[in-house]
């Protein structure tokens, strides 16, 4: 059995997805790579995209000022709902209610921290439609941005995000490659992707110096982790491991599960037994 398959084999009560797309050589491994996830914060790669596609068409500036606010309509019935710090893995702008962000910044918060308040905030100005366009006229399969985090109204009228390991993979491929919005655009993403805060999935167990542009995203017992990984001396590798079935609790377990995994990747297409 391949060792990926072997690994995955005994998580009995998990789903794991995995896709890989080898730039250097064109290989893929896909294992239940377009199951649909609930998709957390991996989405917010594809906010990103669409700020620099509007950036890069003059309908917005990166260096556009923002209200930094609280108080969102569902896309369900366009009912007020706010978030709460605590559910927030990026806190400061909480504290900051009135003031004003660039949207750089906001962006990069979205990503390196995961902020979810930067993220609604960005959503509104941006909007879903747009958005999903971007994602379809990219060619990306089984991903859609519906809602804002922590839209509940939504979520019990099952508006929802969706995602999937194909999905991610295709996503970060395409920014590896240069090919959204443009090479600038895509190096300036990359060098956001590189600043993530929470690196206990892909990078985890790979080799030391090994760079990792990634994005990642956990609610309730959904863990995912997507990125492009940066090997010396050859082209990089996209790749997204998206799981369902780790309780909240046992959050180390998801991310040590996605850190082996990662590792058993770069060992099948960097370094290949002889």
């Amino acid at each position: 059995m391949f060792p990926i398959e072997e690994y995955i084999s005994q998580f009995n009560g998990k789903v794991i997805s995995l896709s890989v797309h080898d730039l250097e050589t064109g290989r893929e491994i896909n294992i239940r790579a377009d199951e649909s996830y609930h998709p957390a914060s991996t989405v917010k790669t594809h906010l990103m995209m669409e700020v620099f596609r509007q950036a890069h068409a003059g309908q917005i500036s990166l260096d556009d000022p923002l209200t930094i606010f609280n108080s969102f309509p569902s896309v369900a019935d366009g009912s007020p709902y706010s978030l709460n710090a605590t559910d927030d893995s990026e806190t400061s702008l909480y504290e900051r209610i009135g003031e004003t962000e660039s949207i750089r910044e906001l962006i990069r918060l979205a990503i390196v921290r995961s902020s979810n308040l930067a993220t609604n905030i960005l959503f509104e100005k941006i909007g879903a439609k747009q958005i999903n366009e971007f994602i379809a006229e990219l060619g990306i399969q089984g991903v859609a941005f519906i809602r804002g985090m922590y839209d509940l109204p939504a979520l019990e009228k099952g508006m929802n995000n969706r995602g999937s390991a194909r999905g991610l993979t295709q996503t970060m491929r395409l920014i590896a490659e240069g090919k959204v919005v443009s090479k600038e655009a895509s190096d300036e993403m990359i060098g956001i992707l590189l600043g993530q805060e929470f690196n206990e999935s892909i990078p985890h167990l790979l080799p030391s110096g090994t760079r990792v542009a990634h994005k990642t995203g956990w609610s309730d017992d959904f863990y995912h982790d997507a990125g492009i990984v940066f090997p010396e001396n050859r082209k990089p590798y996209a790749i997204s491991i998206m799981t369902r079935g780790f309780a909240e609790d046992k959050a180390n377990e998801a991310h040590d599960c996605m850190a082996k995994l990662s590792r058993l990747a770069y060992e099948e297409l960097v370094s290949p037994a002889r």
